[in-house]
């Protein structure tokens, strides 16, 4: 059985979705749930799961490899980063090399970096008056949106699409592919090139 840990730092709609694809499965489990914040919305769901729950503290995510031994204790093999805020340290990004993947609700290399995220990226495709926009699904190495891309799926945008019709039609993306995605992956052991 391959264990997934979910990181999130919001209401975690792509995590509910990645726990629902994977309820019954036979092969692929999320073992645990890891946020940033004790009050984030995730967390809650996890519980709701059944599903064990981790809260990270800054200064021991950053200054320490404690995560790892957490990690283990669950027996995880993959991080999927769903609305994960912070930057993955590099201890970690060695330690699971290739089995770390973020969703981003737009087509990179555009509209990514620090600081681009949720209605962030939508603000700045529709101020761009852009023709089209989507999610990509990517490797995480230690720089914000640069690693591998793995999946985009694209979506056309009307004129009169305003920031908040952008991120919904995005949103929907995210939720159709990001689980069957790393369900591929694992299934297929698929690693970065």
């Amino acid at each position: 059985m391959k264990k997934i840990a979910l990181f999130a730092s919001g209401r975690g709609s792509n995590a509910a979705q990645i726990i629902a694809h994977f309820r019954q499965h036979r092969n692929i489990e999320v073992g645990l749930v890891v946020s940033n914040k004790s009050t984030a919305g995730v967390l809650a769901l996890a519980r709701a799961e059944g599903i064990p729950q981790l809260t990270l503290q800054r200064q021991e995510f950053y200054h320490t490899e404690n995560i790892l031994a957490k990690l283990a204790q669950h027996s995880i093999d993959f991080i999927a980063l769903a609305g994960f805020l912070w930057l993955i340290p590099e201890y970690l990004v060695r330690a699971f090399e290739g089995a770390i993947v973020n969703i981003h609700p737009a087509l990179l290399p555009r509209y990514g970096g620090k600081g681009m995220y949720g209605h962030h990226v939508h603000q700045a495709v529709w101020r761009a008056r852009e023709r089209e926009s989507g999610m990509t699904i990517h490797y995480v190495n230690e720089v914000y949106d640069e690693g591998h891309i793995i999946f985009q799926a694209r979506c056309a945008l009307d004129p009169k699409d305003q920031p908040e019709d952008i991120a919904r039609k995005v949103l929907a993306l995210e939720h159709a592919h990001y689980a069957p995605v790393i369900e591929n992956i694992l299934l297929n052991n698929h690693t970065q090139p």
